[in-house]
């Protein structure tokens, strides 16, 4: 066993959280990352198998086990060699209901299969084939080794490897990422430095703004489970959109922040509130960073004013200027701002927070390859009650993973219209005060009610992911 430990060394404060988390409630299956694909063309399966055999030893985080029994501290630790479970399954024979029927008992399994922190690598992949040349990839991971960034970069390599492997060459890529690098860097960062911008940050913060008014009855009693509902907006409001925030030197990412905060505020009735946007965890200080393969990711607050009589361009400009400031210090521990502010321990700091994913995986794929990949579908939980997921794309994209124990799906639409319709509002008059934006909101009919009438048969594009 020890002959084949390449290396030991610390988490990062979002893995000491994941490890947390994934000790104490295992049952919940937190973080548990699962993909679904299909794809297309003649598959040599022994190439295949040797691509993620090969991209395994390429990562140090695809190596990496943690250990915490009997330390101050867990450590992780990576191995001279693993082997990655990849599993084929011939489904043929059945009828396309039958394996449709299969695939979601499959990915229903798959995802009570926990993974062992102290066993690598923490991902497998199975192959399921269902016609001559079709297939279905399901690639679960946990979160504790890989970010939403670093699944592109996997993905890649596991292509650009197979591809030379059938061709009879060695692929022709950079050298592989090591992911004590980052700890390093980690290390080397001014903590008391960003204890100061955060206390200055969080200095009236004494509770989460709640989300209880958004709380459904009676849903305490069912099974733990979380959800994720999409809505897509037309490619002419996302064009439209992108042209808008180039023109005033805005993200994407802002505009869909600021629809959140913007709803965040109606929704609790406080014109002050605090949400939790991720961040790449990508410094420019550190080189290869943008290559590396790991979790860097952090979840940092975002404690915010909404004046209802402010312009919404100039607010929106404010925002930007915050998160960018909020970016210098994102290598901050959230167990540590949180102590920045007069949240007690106990209560998180936050019960909502935004992610704006940076390119979805599908497009990705889609220009790499002779198998013909596109991506079907993804899972996640988070310990958080509600996330707020931006897809970019020709048609952006907003999705919201819930515990659905606290909120009913009719609660989940009705705020995915409300997020639409304040986008479209920003592109159609983008010189209103944040209070005419948010009339548009009660203009339109309660969707919960429609929701009870039609079960979910709306004339939106909704898609629900179970």
């Amino acid at each position: 066993m020890r002959e084949n430990i390449q290396d030991i060394y610390p988490l990062s404060p979002i893995q000491h959280g994941i490890l947390f988390h994934g000790l104490h409630a295992p049952e919940m299956g937190l973080y548990h990352m699962q993909f679904v694909y299909t794809f297309s063309g003649n598959l040599n399966l022994a190439a295949f198998k040797y691509a993620w055999q090969q991209v395994a030893s390429r990562h140090t985080i695809l190596r990496t086990s943690f250990y915490w029994e009997e330390l101050d501290k867990p450590l992780q630790v990576v191995h001279q060699q693993v082997e990655v479970p990849v599993e084929y399954q011939d489904w043929q024979e059945l009828n396309p209901l039958e394996q449709q029927e299969r695939l979601k008992s499959f990915i229903d399994s798959d995802r009570l299969r926990r993974f062992d922190f102290s066993q690598a690598p923490l991902m497998r992949v199975a192959i399921i084939q269902i016609q001559e040349h079709a297939y279905y990839l399901v690639w679960s991971s946990n979160l504790i080794i890989l970010d939403g960034w670093s699944y592109p970069l996997v993905l890649n390599d596991v292509i650009e490897i197979y591809e030379a492997y059938c061709r009879g060459q060695d692929p022709s890529l950079a050298e592989g990422s090591s992911f004590k690098d980052y700890i390093k860097w980690l290390k080397q960062q001014d903590l008391s430095k960003a204890e100061e911008f955060w206390r200055q940050q969080l200095s009236g913060v004494k509770e989460p703004t709640p989300l209880t008014n958004l709380y459904s009855n009676n849903l305490s009693n069912l099974e733990e489970r979380y959800e994720d509902i999409q809505i897509s907006l037309s490619a002419a409001t996302t064009k439209n959109l992108d042209s808008l925030a180039r023109q005033h030197h805005l993200t994407m990412n802002t505009l869909v922040q600021g629809a959140w905060a913007i709803l965040l505020s109606s929704y609790s009735g406080k014109n002050e509130v605090i949400y939790g946007c991720t961040t790449s965890g990508r410094p420019v200080d550190l080189e290869r960073s943008e290559s590396m393969v790991g979790e860097m990711v952090n979840t940092l607050p975002v404690n915010i004013k909404i004046d209802l009589d402010e312009y919404l361009l100039s607010w929106l400009q404010q925002l930007q200027t915050q998160l960018v400031e909020v970016r210098e210090y994102e290598y901050s521990p959230l167990v540590d701002i949180q102590k920045c502010s007069k949240v007690p321990g106990n209560v998180p700091l936050f019960e909502s927070f935004v992610v704006f994913e940076n390119q979805k995986t599908g497009k990705f794929l889609q220009e790499w390859g002779s198998l013909n990949i596109s991506e079907q579908t993804s899972y996640y939980k988070t310990n958080y009650p509600l996330t707020i997921v931006g897809y970019p794309g020709l048609e952006l994209t907003i999705g919201i993973n819930y515990d659905f124990r606290r909120f009913d799906a009719a609660t989940i639409i009705n705020i995915l219209e409300h997020l639409k319709i304040l986008l479209e509002g920003m592109v159609t008059n983008p010189k209103v005060h944040l209070k005419e934006l948010l009339l548009l909101t009660e203009q339109t009919p309660d969707i919960k009610l429609l929701m009870l009438d039609k079960e979910m048969s709306l004339d939106f594009d909704f898609v629900l992911a179970n």
